[in-house]
């Protein structure tokens, strides 16, 4: 993990009046839970938080609070809504649904065991292209990348910080996108639960500032 870099600050951001709009985006995945690494959980319901990942998230809420965001935006997945709000509460605004950062759909892989998967063939071709090959009864990474990439245009034109809660998945697609990465080297990035990784929208242009960013107090 990298040190994460938050941006401009509440105090910092007063003084910036005049200054080119600039929308600093924090991606950040769910806290721990029980199931991480062991279920391809997917949209399973009923996956929450366990206490190593309340503390995780309370942590990268005392790290947000800082820098005032706009919003806070959540996938709608349990794991998620928990995380977006605990970083709301100590931000002071309400979390935002956003079904453009919903895990992605694993079709008939959701809930199984990944050690269950690792001796199928097709979980196997999956992993070695992302880009054109969907989970069986599920989406396709390319789909997923489409509309994460379509919401955070969405967000061009803000001045300021918007928080998304989201999972591996959709954050890795983003990234991948603007770091111009094959959907195909998925591998490239990694991303862990309670990381932080930022893309910066500055008018015309847009640039990842962190991947996988660690938060500390």
């Amino acid at each position: 993990m990298m040190k994460l870099a938050i941006g401009p600050t509440a105090s910092s951001k007063a003084t910036c009046e005049g200054c080119d709009v600039t929308a600093h985006i924090h991606l950040i995945r769910h806290g721990h839970h029980s199931l991480l690494g062991r279920v391809l959980c997917g949209r399973m319901p009923g996956v929450q938080l366990d206490e190593l990942g309340c503390r995780q998230m309370s942590v990268i809420a005392e790290v947000m609070e800082r820098t005032a965001p706009l919003a806070v935006q959540s996938s709608p997945q349990r794991r998620a809504l928990q995380s977006a709000g605990i970083i709301a509460a100590r931000c002071g605004v309400a979390v935002e649904i956003v079904s453009a950062f919903d895990e992605i759909d694993m079709g008939r892989w959701t809930g199984v065991n990944f050690a269950d998967l690792a001796p199928d063939q097709a979980w196997q071709t999956w992993n070695e292209k992302r880009g054109s090959t969907p989970p069986p009864g599920g989406e396709t990474m390319a789909a997923l990348q489409k509309r994460v990439v379509r919401h955070i245009e969405q967000l061009r034109g803000l001045q300021g910080v918007v928080v998304i809660v989201s999972h591996a998945e959709p954050i890795r697609a983003a990234l991948m996108y603007h770091l111009k990465i094959p959907l195909d080297l998925f591998y490239s990035i990694q991303i862990d639960a309670s990381s932080v990784s930022t893309i910066t929208v500055d008018g015309a242009r847009t640039h990842v500032s962190c991947v996988n960013g660690e938060v500390t107090v």
